[in-house]
């Protein structure tokens, strides 16, 4: 099944159960936050560095690598 989200306003096409990153690196996105004047994706992949911060339907500090991405989601990059 194929679940489609959006990104910063463009539609991302990915797979049933896959996280957000999966979705997002998938697509070719390497990042999608800026903290510290640098750009920043995802690092340990399991939740801990919080460098994957997206908001997600409006909520804010959303970790990509746990979230599943879900039909219908919109998620914005995050600047701290």
């Amino acid at each position: 099944m194929t679940v489609r989200i959006e990104f910063d306003g463009a539609p991302v096409a990915g797979r049933d159960g896959q996280t957000i990153a999966g979705l997002l690196i998938g697509a070719g996105h390497r990042s999608w936050r800026t903290a510290a004047g640098a750009e920043r994706g995802v690092f340990c992949g399991i939740g801990i560095c919080q460098d994957c911060l997206v908001t997600v339907n409006g909520v804010e500090g959303v970790r990509a690598c746990q979230r599943t991405a879900n039909d219908g989601d919109v998620v914005a990059r995050e600047s701290r």
